[in-house]
């Protein structure tokens, strides 16, 4: 197995979970805080693609998909400091934005050779993924690190044990 290979498995895995844990959600259980200090799966969706856009535009740039206005801002860490809830999207919309930067995360690691997966990473987050490698498989390990947090809203709305 390769590197490629690795990569893609923890980025598909990532993918599948996140779909079992948030299909049967309605928008507004999106928006729920579960407990004081967690953020909303909202704020935690689109947190995950700023930042899956961000590490892809550090490696190749121009390849990933636009993202609405102010939707960096949105689901930025002070935003949820504030814990402000204005400028969410629905599940749909999450759904539609997540799979079209997938597609490019995709394709740009299947577009790497060998010598450029072991280049330095992103400098924004070279601290913790030094190479390029680090950096796309950190996509796939950052979404599992937050599904574990949507457990909270799952069990308060008595929804079923999906993974």
């Amino acid at each position: 197995m390769s590197a490629k290979d690795a990569i893609r498995q923890t980025l598909d895995m990532s993918e599948r979970f996140i779909t079992a844990y948030v299909n049967d959600l309605d928008d507004g259980a999106l928006r729920l805080r579960p407990i004081e200090g967690m953020n909303p799966i909202a704020w935690q969706l689109g947190h995950l693609l700023s930042f899956e856009r961000a590490m892809v535009e550090g490696i190749k740039p121009g390849s990933s998909p636009p993202l609405p206005e102010g939707f960096d801002d949105i689901h930025s860490t002070d935003s949820a400091k504030a814990k402000k809830d204005e400028g969410f999207r629905t599940l749909t919309e999450y759904q539609s934005l997540m799979q079209a930067q997938r597609a490019v995360t995709k394709a740009v690691l299947d577009g790497l050779t060998d010598e450029e997966m072991q280049a330095p990473g992103p400098e924004r987050f070279r601290k913790f993924t030094p190479t390029v490698s680090d950096g796309l498989n950190m996509v796939g390990i950052h979404n599992l690190m937050h599904v574990g947090q949507f457990v909270a809203v799952r069990r308060k709305l008595e929804k079923p044990v999906v993974v």
